[in-house]
């Protein structure tokens, strides 16, 4: 939790950038990560060349200054450090730096304010005793929270307490890879992280939104903290800048080697990427990706919001993926795309790369779950017999104000062992809940209310078993698969809950008359006073 100090200086930074023509949100948290990277060289790279480091030139004026970080530091991070696989500098690949001569002296106000926050991190962590990982994270979800503008191609961010109920949910750990299909800003990851964290962590408190929070992992082995921080993480995003934001947000909170690539993972290139990763061959023809079986299941843990981007072109999207009828051909022997939704192509991704008792949780627009094209009846099939789909979790209407109205729902699926295609049913039932608020106002300020909802969730998740579950007149309750089947794989929680009505109570005509007589009396009366 950072103190108002530090709010107010992040503030201040944000204003300066803004009047010094930084006005792209977006742009400007790519600068500042820049700066921040600068800044932790010294500390993280000791074996850099000195008139690279913070402490060097930071005292520096005006041109000089400029120059010194645009021609030299810059350029050195770019190239030397990104030969040295360093992630971030790997991330700079086209990456400009934006604070020439001509903005040296607004470059000097943002060194200065960038100061100014870890002098007040400094001071926090002695009067408070807290993680410096920690209040640093804070620091940089704060300045994202300064980019919260509807973005293009449906991008947008996840509230922070939405990612850390759903990793409550999941339950990542430490045994398997984590993966976020189109990760952003790298929110899941990081919750993801921070739930791990938690989980190991001796000393624990709470949140603002009711949910358990740790920073020691002092339950953690020396190795198994090494694991945790270098080879857990993976994400993809089509956007290089939000990769660049990605990489130092995980690296802000202490993920020293995050495992993010700039490629769009519905590709063909996806399947390119992780074969190099993992030293495997690839089988191709008419330089089509084909397959390679020890591709499939590479993956724990996925948790994703996937761009809501409609139909896209189906030119280069991976025949890995899009099973949801089985294969057609053209008269020239070319695969027929069935589906070019890309909220299906996600799912069916996802499945693609979850291992054998894999788990996932994605939000995904509700339409998916209702709408009847055939391509959808069929994906939600899928998902009942490809996985155990466990749970449908719907959440209130206005959840990602400002963003957009759309309304969402979490799915929770967890991947069996199927053969020639389509295996039998799922046998347990799916799990449903809705949720009527998540703790903030729905609307576009999304103001802090009072309840915590996200603990309840959590608790009827974890004790499900042990509540009453046939009961369609709560807000939870259980649908076996052929109930679903018969409403063509309908998913929609409202179809399945069975709302009372409650006739409304109104006061008698007597008591409303003589009510009215009152006033009449009240108001004579004050008439007659001002006479």
């Amino acid at each position: 939790m950072l103190n108002q100090n530090i709010k107010n200086k992040i503030q201040s930074l944000w204003d300066r950038l803004w009047a010094g023509g930084l006005s792209n949100p977006i742009s400007a948290i790519e600068q500042i990560s820049y700066l921040l990277f600068m800044k932790r060289l010294e500390s993280f790279n000791p074996q850099s060349p000195k008139e690279y480091w913070w402490s060097f030139y930071h005292e520096f004026e005006d041109e000089e200054l400029a120059l010194h970080l645009k021609n030299k530091v810059f350029e050195y991070i770019k190239n030397d450090l990104a030969e040295e696989g360093e992630p971030f500098a790997k991330a700079l690949a086209d990456a400009s730096f934006y604070f020439n001569k001509d903005k040296a002296s607004l470059l000097k106000d943002a060194i200065i304010h960038i100061d100014g926050i870890y002098e007040e991190i400094d001071a926090e962590i002695k009067n408070k005793n807290q993680h410096f990982q920690d209040i640093q994270g804070d620091v940089y979800e704060y300045l994202l929270k300064h980019t919260n503008e509807a973005g293009k191609n449906g991008q947008f961010r996840t509230p922070r307490h939405i990612i850390n109920m759903m990793t409550e949910i999941l339950k990542p750990d430490i045994d398997g890879k984590i993966c976020d299909i189109a990760c952003g800003s790298g929110g899941f990851l990081v919750g993801a992280y921070q739930y791990i964290i938690t989980k190991y962590s001796k000393e624990i408190t709470k949140d603002d939104d009711g949910l358990f929070k740790g920073t020691d992992a002092k339950k953690l082995s020396k190795s198994k903290k090494d694991k945790l921080k270098e080879d857990i993480f993976y994400g993809y995003d089509v956007d290089q800048t939000m990769v660049r934001i990605g990489v130092m947000n995980m690296m802000m909170h202490g993920i020293t080697k995050p495992n993010i690539e700039n490629v769009d993972s519905l590709s063909i290139r996806y399947e390119e990427v992780e074969a190099k990763r993992l030293d495997l061959l690839l089988d191709k023809k008419d330089n089509k990706t084909i397959t390679n079986p020890k591709l499939q299941g590479q993956y724990k843990y996925i948790l994703a919001n996937p761009p809501f981007t409609g139909k896209i072109n189906s030119v280069g999207v991976s025949e890995n993926i899009d099973r949801v009828y089985p294969p057609k051909y053209d008269k020239n022997k070319k695969r027929i795309k069935q589906t070019v939704q890309s909220e299906l192509l996600f799912i069916d991704r996802i499945i693609y790369m979850l291992e054998v008792g894999g788990k996932a949780a994605v939000i995904v627009p509700e339409g998916v779950l209702f709408n009847s094209g055939g391509a959808y009846k069929k994906t939600r099939e899928i998902l009942m017999t490809d996985c155990d789909l466990e749970g449908v979790i719907s959440l209130p209407s206005g959840v990602f104000e400002p963003y957009t109205a759309v309304k969402t729902s979490i799915l929770i699926i967890k991947k069996r062992k199927f053969k020639n295609g389509f295996d039998k049913p799922q046998a347990i039932k799916v799990w449903f809940y809705g949720m009527e608020s998540d703790g903030y106002s729905l609307d576009k300020n999304r103001k802090r209310l009072k309840n915590e909802p996200l603990p309840l969730v959590i608790d009827r998740w974890n004790n499900k078993e042990k509540l009453e579950q046939h009961n369609t007149k709560l807000d939870y309750f259980n649908i076996p698969y052929e109930e679903i089947k018969a409403n063509g794989f309908e998913l929609n929680f409202n179809l399945y809950k069975e709302f009372v009505y409650k006739a409304p109570k109104f006061k008698s005509t007597e008591i409303i008359i003589k009510e009215l007589h009152k006033l009449e009396n009240e108001i004579s009366k004050g008439l007659s006073e001002l006479v």
